[in-house]
This record gives C-alpha cells, sequence and structure tokens, in this order.
C-alpha cells in the first residue's frame, strides 16, 4: 500500500478543487431528501407512504436524467450541457415549498430529471485528470467524500426540517446548488483529454460541411470536389459513410462487461439503501430513535477508513468481490438485539462500501472510451439510483413480514445470489473464449 499516492493526487490543483467543488456541490441535494420527506409529513399532512412515493417519483427522475444529461456533457460540453440545471434547481425548489401534494409530484420528477449532474461530472472528470493508480485513488477519494457529504447532509436536512424551515430549507437547496452550477461552469474541469476536445471540435466542423455540401446542387458538389486540394475532402458519399460509421461505433462502449459493472452498481445502491432502512426500522421499533445516529456514524466511518485503504493499494480489486463481501456481511447486522451490537456489526459491511463504489467507478473509466464516458457514467449514476429505489421497498417489505432483522436479510441475500449468478456468468463466458 502506497498511502503518499493521497498526497501526491492532492498536490494537482485541478483535482483537488474538483473534488473539494464536487463535496461542497452534493450537500444541498444531499439534505433534500429528508427535507421534501419531513416537508410532506410534517408541512403538508400527508404520510410516510406519500412521501415515499415523491422520493420515488424524483428518484425515477433522476435515473431517467442522468444518461441524457451525460451526453449533453460528451457533445455540447460541460457548461452548456448544466445551463438546463442550473436554471431549474432554482426555479423548481422555490416553487415546490408553496404548491399541493398533486403538484409536488410532477415538479419533484421535473427536479429530478433537470438536477445538476454533479456525481457523473466528478466521476467523468477524474478519469481524465488521474491515470494508472492514481486514478483508483481519486475515485476512492471521491468515494470518501461521498460519504462525509451523507454524515452532513441528511443531519443538516433534519435539523432544519424539525425546527419548521422545511419551505425555507428546500429553497436554499435549490439556490445553493444553482450556485454550485454556476461555480462549476466557472471552473469548467477538463470532460476530455486535450486530444479528444481537438478531434471531437474536428469531427462537429467536419459534420458542418458534409451537411452543407450535401444540400448543395451536384454540380456545385462536383465542382467543389475539383477545386479542393488532393485528398482535402471526400465525396458526399464516403462522407456520410464515415459518419455512419462513427455513429456504429459510438455504441459498441455499451458491452457485456460494462453492463456487469452497471448490475454491481444497482447491487451496491440496493444493499445500501436497504441497510439505511434497516437500521431505522431497527433502532424506531426498540424505542431507540435517538441513537440511529450513532449506528450510522460507525458505518459511514467504516466506508472512509475503507475508502483510504482501498485508494492506498497497488492492485484494484474486481467490484463484484467487493459487493459480494459487503452484501454477505450485511447479513448479521439483522441478528444485532441493541444499538451497540448494531454499530460494532455494521463496520465490517461498512468497510466495503467506498471501495465498491471506487472501483465500479474505475472500471467504467477503464472500460468506455472518453468520447462516450460522460453518457457511460450517466448510466452508472442511473444503476446505482435504481437500486437505490428498488432496495428501500424491498426492505420494507421484509420488514414487515419478518420485523427488524428480515431488512438486512433480505438485501444482503439478494446482493449474494446477485454477485453469484455475475460470477458465474464471468467463468461462463472465460471458458467460451478460451475454447
Amino acid at each position: 500500500m502506497n498511502f503518499a499516492l493521497y498526497r501526491e493526487l492532492l498536490a494537482v490543483q485541478p483535482i483537488r478543487r474538483l473534488l473539494l467543488v464536487g463535496m461542497i456541490a452534493r450537500i444541498p441535494h444531499s439534505a433534500a431528501g429528508v427535507l421534501l420527506t419531513l416537508h410532506i409529513v410534517l408541512t403538508l399532512g400527508q404520510g410516510y407512504a406519500a412521501a415515499g412515493a415523491a422520493a420515488a417519483v424524483m428518484t425515477i427522475g433522476i435515473a431517467v436524467g442522468a444518461p441524457w444529461r451525460g451526453r449533453r456533457v460528451d457533445t455540447v460540453g460541460l457548461r452548456k450541457a448544466l445551463i438546463p440545471s442550473v436554471v431549474s434547481e432554482t426555479v423548481i425548489w422555490s416553487v415546490v415549498p408553496h404548491v399541493s401534494y398533486e403538484w409536488l409530484l410532477p415538479l419533484v420528477f421535473v427536479g429530478g430529471l433537470l438536477t445538476l449532474p454533479i456525481f457523473s461530472v466528478v466521476r467523468q472528470s477524474l478519469g481524465v485528470l488521474a491515470d494508472g493508480d492514481q486514478r483508483r485513488t481519486a475515485f476512492a477519494l471521491d468515494a470518501i467524500t461521498t460519504e462525509v457529504v451523507f454524515m452532513i447532509g441528511p443531519a443538516a436536512g433534519a435539523i432544519v426540517a424539525t425546527s419548521g424551515y422545511t419551505v425555507l430549507g428546500l429553497t436554499v437547496v435549490g439556490v445553493s446548488t444553482s450556485l454550485a452550477g454556476l461555480f462549476l461552469m466557472w471552473f469548467n474541469p477538463a470532460t476530455r483529454s486535450p486530444l479528444r476536445t481537438e478531434e471531437c471540435e474536428a469531427d462537429q466542423q467536419y459534420a458542418a460541411e458534409v451537411a452543407v455540401v450535401s444540400a448543395a446542387p451536384a454540380h456545385l458538389q462536383e465542382a467543389a470536389a475539383e477545386l479542393a486540394p488532393a485528398g482535402a475532402h471526400r465525396s458526399t458519399a464516403d462522407a456520410r459513410a464515415g459518419l455512419r460509421g462513427k455513429v456504429a461505433h459510438n455504441f459498441t462502449w455499451f458491452t457485456a462487461t460494462v453492463a456487469a459493472v452497471f448490475a454491481v452498481a444497482a447491487g451496491a445502491g440496493m444493499v445500501l439503501s436497504g441497510t439505511d432502512v434497516g437500521i431505522v426500522a431497527a433502532l424506531e421499533k426498540g424505542g431507540h430513535q435517538g441513537e440511529i445516529g450513532l449506528v450510522f456514524l460507525f458505518w459511514c466511518a467504516a466506508s472512509v477508513v475503507g475508502g483510504l485503504v482501498y485508494g492506498a493499494m497497488h492492485r484494484p480489486v474486481s467490484p463484484i468481490v467487493l459487493l459480494l463481501g459487503m452484501a454477505a456481511l450485511t447479513i448479521p447486522m439483522g441478528f444485532a438485539h441493541d444499538t451497540w451490537t448494531l454499530a460494532l456489526v455494521s463496520i465490517l459491511p461498512g468497510l466495503l462500501c467506498a471501495p465498491v463504489l471506487s472501483a465500479a467507478s474505475e472500471k467504467v473509466a477503464e472500460l468506455v472510451d472518453e468520447d462516450r464516458r460522460g453518457e457511460a457514467m450517466g448510466w452508472y449514476g442511473s444503476a446505482l439510483t435504481g437500486g437505490v429505489a428498488f432496495g428501500a421497498p424491498l426492505a420494507g417489505v421484509f420488514i414487515d413480514g419478518m420485523g427488524p432483522s428480515g431488512g438486512f436479510v433480505s438485501v444482503g441475500a439478494a446482493g449474494v445470489a446477485l454477485c453469484l449468478v455475475g460470477l458465474l456468468l464471468q467463468q461462463r463466458r472465460r471458458r467460451r473464449a478460451a475454447a
């Protein structure tokens, strides 16, 4: 292990600034979930089922919008791609606290659809700014800062909401996220290497020239070909064929290996959200609601430690193996009978939380070429978000049927099953390749 990698990485100003901006920009939306839930329950007088439905609608919006937003970063650049988010964040989250529940649902869906794509942008930029062992360390640091964010954001949101300021809190979320987006536009971190940027600009210019020539009369096309220097222009047919080839090539990034990484992301989201619900249910049913923060502190702190260790390693570990360990170690949490036991048992799966997310992000950056990495990171975010949306209700169903232990056992067992299937498919693919 080489912990000096962290010092070397943080000595690079663009990386240091990106990680800091990314952490600050994530805090408002990490508080939004708690604020929205308590606004619906406390201010609008609805039940927790209604609050859960609103959270699900917003999550669907985020999952649908992430790949599209990532593709916009790939095609038009970061600054232009962030304009809809910068405008919508302030507008939508300033309106949401003042409408009825019926109007709130479509608004939070649009809010999720146009949310600031800070997670995918940070991962995409880190994939460009860092390489080799530095990339592993960079993604580990990103996962660690995310854990810190989720220690701060939800707690701050709960304090604001229980103090009776949900309207103000949701408005601040929107305004502060828009400000973070403006700062990100000003900072404009690299989302592709300089060589790739030049190639992209040349392709766009060439496509524009093809469109102009294609629209011209045939005799002008011939004249243009004759006047051009030798080799400077290709025929319209050749140009169209070349562009069609590029389009076809653009979709080759989605391979079976990339799909497996997305499945790992979804599995990680499922296990984490199910564990989240399980912790709350276990302590609430035992009458220890005030000690929820203690368990979350142990769980998240273990993730930070695990991320630091993983980022200092010389070799990567397969994300599916890390998820298998995290899911299996989540199951024993269902057998804890008091707060301290639950807190201590949560350390083991917590140690693998940040490494799973770091390893999966690193794998996507390794497998997908720069010119499609924004879209790929968007789909990665959608897979993670989809897993989060599935894990909470899955745990809830088993908690209602089996008690608090059911939440941990259900998501842990589902995660183990997913990993075992994935490992079997990998082994079969290797045998076929060897044959």
